[in-house]
């Protein structure tokens, strides 16, 4: 499957609203048929993630960031529904600790990196550091920096760092795969609804989400300049249509594939010496009355 209409060229300058329809369904005409596709993509994943496992060199860290209601949750559930579940980790990031105040912004996110071998997933991430926070710049005042720089200097320090540590991962093996699931403002509204509704989504639903809706425009210039400078060679952005859920996993799931894939992942491969053990064992075993 192509990816190109997903994915944010490094260095270029894009719009949410002109470049990227949240309604966007490829090919596909019947959601039965991506259905389908989906679950072959997901047994494919199984595949992978074994092999990742079993070679022990590389780490996946899969980021997902969206506005609210554009189905993160239900992303992982479903795309990640056949990954043996001892080489995956989730790990969502709320409002920061006490603790996690006391240290710099990328502190908490580094604990939860992935070993080798495994797939960590961020539900929401460091990049919060540039959207909510930047919506809401009183939170900056929260985290008891000594000194930072003034007006739209310290976002650009920020995209530098986060770019440098991206580059820091990968070349350590960690490859780094980031989400923005694209839901419009009419069907984010609809899925609240649907919450507000339905009496087992009420759980789902939360005052601030209502709140946060009303900066819905901040948020789009925030992410808009989140992708134009911290897409890169090494850490691309996917931007991907979320107003169909099924659509959505499909694609996520689709491009997880297509990375792994290209790791040219194998399984270890045992020395001459280990073999003649494994086949003294199986004479031992088989001689057994």
């Amino acid at each position: 499957m192509n990816h190109d209409p997903y994915i944010v060229k490094p260095g270029s300058q894009i719009s949410l609203q002109k470049d990227y329809n949240p309604a966007y369904k490829c090919e596909f005409h019947q959601k039965t048929d991506a259905v389908k596709k989906l679950k072959a993509g997901i047994s494919k994943l199984a595949e992978y993630q074994d092999i990742l496992y079993a070679q022990n060199s590389y780490s996946l860290l899969i980021i997902f960031q969206a506005m609210d209601a554009a189905g993160k949750d239900s992303t992982i559930k479903h795309v990640m529904s056949g990954v043996n579940p001892q080489g995956c980790q989730v790990f969502s990031f709320k409002s920061p600790s006490e603790e996690e105040l006391d240290h710099d912004y990328l502190w908490r996110s580094m604990k939860a990196l992935p070993e080798r071998g495994r797939i960590g997933i961020f539900n929401r991430s460091y990049y919060e550091e540039l959207l909510i926070v930047r919506v809401h710049p009183e939170i900056l005042k929260k985290q008891q920096l000594p000194k930072f720089p003034q007006g739209n200097q310290i976002w650009k320090q920020r995209f530098e760092e986060i770019n440098n540590f991206e580059k820091y991962l990968v070349n350590n093996g960690v490859i780094v795969l980031k989400f923005f699931l694209n839901v419009s403002k009419s069907m984010q509204k609809k899925r609240f609804l649907q919450r507000i509704e339905s009496p087992e989504k009420h759980w789902k639903f939360s005052a601030s989400d209502v709140k946060e809706r009303g900066f819905w425009d901040n948020y789009m210039d925030a992410y808009e300049q989140v992708f134009n400078h911290t897409s890169t060679e090494f850490a691309p952005w996917y931007i991907v249509p979320a107003d169909r859920k099924w659509f959505t996993r499909l694609i996520v799931a689709d491009i997880i594939c297509t990375k792994l894939q290209e790791l040219n992942l194998q399984y270890p491969q045992v020395s001459e010496e280990y073999k003649q053990r494994l086949w003294e064992a199986k004479k031992t075993l088989e001689a057994e009355q």
